[in-house]
C-alpha cells in the first residue's frame, strides 16, 4: 500500500521497502535510524527495530539543517 500524501506518524510500511536507507555506521544488531526520500520531496524517518511502525516526515530543509548540525558536531554530546 502506498499513500498519496505523507504525514507524521504514517505507517512506515506505506513506503516502499527498497526506498529505506541506513548509515553504514549502524550496528549489526539493527538498532538504527533509516531514511527514505518520498515522492513529494520530503524525507521519512523510521526506527529499524520497528519497520512497520510510525514514520516521521520532514521537509528537505529540516533534514538539511539536521545534517549540517551533525557535520558541525552540534550533537556530539548525544552519542
Amino acid at each position: 500500500m502506498t499513500i498519496s500524501t505523507p504525514y507524521n506518524g504514517m505507517p512506515a510500511g506505506y513506503v516502499a521497502e527498497n526506498a529505506w536507507r541506513k548509515s553504514s555506521h549502524s550496528n549489526s544488531q539493527g538498532n538504527c535510524v533509516e531514511l527514505a526520500a518520498l515522492p513529494d520531496g520530503s524525507v521519512a524517518v523510521r526506527n529499524s527495530r520497528f519497520p512497520h511502525g510510525p514514520a516521521l516526515v520532514y521537509t528537505r530543509a529540516e533534514i538539511s539543517a539536521l545534517l549540517a548540525g551533525a557535520k558541525d558536531g552540534e550533537f556530539d554530546d548525544l552519542g
